[in-house]
């Protein structure tokens, strides 16, 4: 696949460094169960704060694992232009 075909899941910001939300329906589906999965963390583990402080940030770093890999390549960006 060359790069004018590939389709990044999750396109960079326009301004700034990182990813913006995603543009495919995979990107989506990541996102969206990471979502849940931090809800229903928040929902179930409320009493234990640490607990769930491990284990959110232990889902996030796979959330930003899976934008590295699937994302566009991660550079500074100043806008179009």
């Amino acid at each position: 696949m060359s790069d004018s075909d590939q389709k990044y899941w999750f396109p960079a910001k326009r301004y700034g460094w990182g990813w913006g939300f995603p543009s495919t329906w995979q990107g989506w589906a990541v996102f969206l169960a990471w979502l849940m999965a931090m809800t229903v963390l928040g929902i179930l583990l409320s009493q234990l704060v640490l607990l769930f402080a491990g284990i959110a940030i232990l889902l996030s770093a796979m959330l930003l694992a899976v934008a590295w890999i699937k994302g566009e390549p991660p550079r500074w960006r100043w806008g179009k232009g």
